[in-house]
């Protein structure tokens, strides 16, 4: 009890309540209005390079005021974001992705592609030059494996964005704050067996993910879209989420180091936001990271590591405060 306190009093503790996503979306409607047309093409694909096809989703504004950019973690695809893409698009387009290894997006061999966090960060880079968006006018949201190659990406690209949201994620290298499994897929000999046993256990990762950690009051369950199209693509081209997840923790300790030791680098505006419940990192973690970076964070109480699924209205409401 006495930990909790502490944690409390170091963050800034946003006391949103938990409401179904149904509730969430037309209260925010209520609020900012319906949009009577919104375009949403969720089967467009855009070559980035060529190595990398990238299955996108654009969702276009009537008078867009700016562009958000959704960035998805694992076991996740960009179905996860549609519902809160269409709230948001009465004042804003759209963008979200499939990573390479998730979605339908390409799943390169390692040879042509490293699935690790640095390489996600150079297409990130790659999709919003060919996607033509303009960075004075773009927040990217960014959660778990997506929030730290936005952060390597804004060391050396300042003007990446004129802010970047992250949270629920592992920023340095703290195995102490992460779920056991997390911690063994970083290295050999426990990363291999790892790997095998979430292939092994797809189905399960797949249906209780997003309910770890929560009390039975709290668990929810995904839209009947997201959840097909996460099973319909865990497996791909040969490969599956849980291989390209396992080949980004076999880079992530070295890129953390990198975005540690170059924090002073770090000059793009970064809210952080963590889940009061999340079972597999820590708010320690978060709290440690945004200590560092000078900013406060906001712990969601009874959220767990998917706070845009468990309560999409804040999600909502980060995002239209980042333009204010």
């Amino acid at each position: 009890m006495s930990e909790d306190k502490t944690a409390n009093r170091a963050a800034s503790v946003v006391a949103t309540p938990s409401l179904p996503v149904a509730e969430s979306f037309a209260s925010a409607e209520a609020r900012h209005g319906a949009v009577d047309f919104i375009e949403i093409n969720e089967s467009l694909m855009i070559g980035i390079n060529k190595n990398l096809t990238l299955r996108r989703m654009i969702v276009r504004a009537p008078a867009p005021k700016g562009t958000v950019l959704f960035l998805h973690g694992f076991p996740e695809t960009l179905k996860v974001w549609k519902d809160i893409a269409s709230t948001l698009a009465r004042d804003y387009d759209v963008h979200a992705f499939d990573w390479p290894g998730y979605g339908q997006s390409s799943r390169p061999i390692l040879q042509r592609f490293s699935y690790a966090p640095h390489a996600y960060a150079a297409v990130l880079k790659a999709y919003i030059e060919t996607a033509g968006i303009d960075r004075s006018n773009l927040v990217i949201y960014a959660t778990d494996i997506a929030a730290l190659p936005v952060l390597l990406l804004a060391l050396d690209e300042q003007a990446i964005a004129r802010r970047i949201i992250v949270g629920d994620f592992a920023p340095f290298d703290r195995p102490q704050y992460m779920w056991e499994n997390l911690q063994n897929l970083k290295a050999e000999p426990t990363a291999s067996p790892t790997r095998a046993y979430m292939n092994k256990t797809s189905d399960e990762i797949l249906q209780n993910v997003h309910r770890r950690g929560l009390s039975p009051a709290e668990q929810f369950d995904l839209p009947t879209d997201v959840q097909r199209d996460m099973v319909h693509s865990w497996s791909f081209g040969g490969m599956t989420s849980a291989d390209a997840f396992a080949h980004y923790y076999a880079n992530f300790t070295r890129d953390q180091n990198v975005l540690e030791a170059n924090l002073n680098r770090l000059k793009t505006p970064v809210k952080v936001i963590w889940g009061e419940r999340d079972l597999y990192i820590k708010r320690e973690m978060g709290i440690e990271f945004a200590a560092r970076i000078g900013v406060e964070i906001d712990i969601l109480p009874d959220i767990g590591h998917f706070p845009h699924l468990q309560n999409a209205e804040y999600t909502v409401e980060e995002i239209r405060a980042s333009f204010r």
